[in-house]
């Protein structure tokens, strides 16, 4: 499975928060999935540490060494997603979360992510929130 995890599901995993239940960290770490997070992530961090807003043990510097270290590949930006983009209906308002979508979309990936906002979209979901 190519699996794109949403902003918060990659803090959790790194951070270890014990609100990933184990089933999630399970596929995460399963070596037969490939795992994906986007470079809208990383940006989405990057910007809420600089306000203070989350935290990551380690800092930022922690986060490339833990994208190698678990077999975690960046998803950077493309076109097709930027069309994909332009065609998503307006269910959910987050630039971010927007664009995590239309990736998943564009790429045919299963997004793990809790946002029950997502539900809304005609995207594989893996614990979404019901």
């Amino acid at each position: 499975m190519n699996l794109l995890l949403d902003t918060h599901v990659f803090l959790w995993f790194i951070n270890g928060d014990n609100q990933l239940p184990d089933s999630i960290v399970e596929k995460i770490t399963d070596r037969k999935n490939n795992c994906f997070t986007s470079i809208a992530s990383i940006w989405e961090i990057a910007i809420k540490l600089s306000i203070d807003k989350i935290e990551i043990q380690g800092g930022f510097k922690t986060i490339e060494n833990f994208l190698e270290n678990n077999d975690i590949e960046i998803l950077p930006i493309n076109i097709r997603h930027l069309k994909e983009l332009l065609s998503l209906p307006r269910h959910h308002n987050d630039p971010f979360d927007r664009l995590i979508i239309s990736q998943g979309i564009a790429e045919d990936m299963i997004l793990v992510s809790k946002d029950r906002n997502f539900n809304d979209y005609n995207i594989k979901i893996l614990w979404k929130n019901h």
